[in-house]
């Protein structure tokens, strides 16, 4: 087994959708970024690549190429999913955990967990995805960003 962390944070901005985990959010801010982003798919994807040792979602998918400007982050959640595979392993399962001052998540955690379990293939019992507050704390505490930390586990691939 192999276990890999990843770490998001984005910054809240108007005119923006917020998107987490392939779903959007209702809410009056956004979070900015070049793709979607979604930075619940983003952390999952860095946890993914961190255990494979492929370095981050950055050098994969380069905000500076004009390819990834506003694609759905889910898409690059296969890309990342098919590149720990070529490489023999299997995503055995994720955990998430979103830190948001707001929006309320909670109502939206099963259909975030559907869209992710559905994107990597694995069953709703191996995505977790967790949410918490910072209580009033910093730039979350304020409403000004959201940050994700996320596991990912892989083992080999037995064929």
């Amino acid at each position: 087994m192999r276990v890999g962390i990843g770490y998001d944070f984005h910054r809240l901005v108007p005119n923006r959708k917020l998107i987490l985990g392939g779903v959007e959010i209702p809410h009056t801010l956004g979070l900015l970024g070049h793709s979607d982003a979604d930075v619940l798919t983003h952390a999952i994807i860095d946890a993914m690549l961190g255990a494979a040792a492929l370095g981050d979602i950055g050098s994969h998918f380069p905000d500076t190429d004009p390819a990834y400007e506003g694609i759905n982050s889910l898409i690059l959640l296969q890309k990342a999913k098919a590149k720990v595979e070529n490489l023999g392993y299997l995503v055995q399962n994720v955990d998430s955990t979103i830190i948001a001052q707001r929006p309320k998540l909670a109502p939206h955690i099963p259909e975030m967990r559907g869209r992710l379990a559905e994107t990597l293939n694995l069953s709703l019992n191996e995505i977790s995805v967790k949410a918490t507050t910072s209580e009033g704390i910093g730039v979350v505490g304020r409403e000004e960003a959201i940050a994700v930390q996320a596991i990912a586990c892989l083992v080999e691939r037995r064929d």
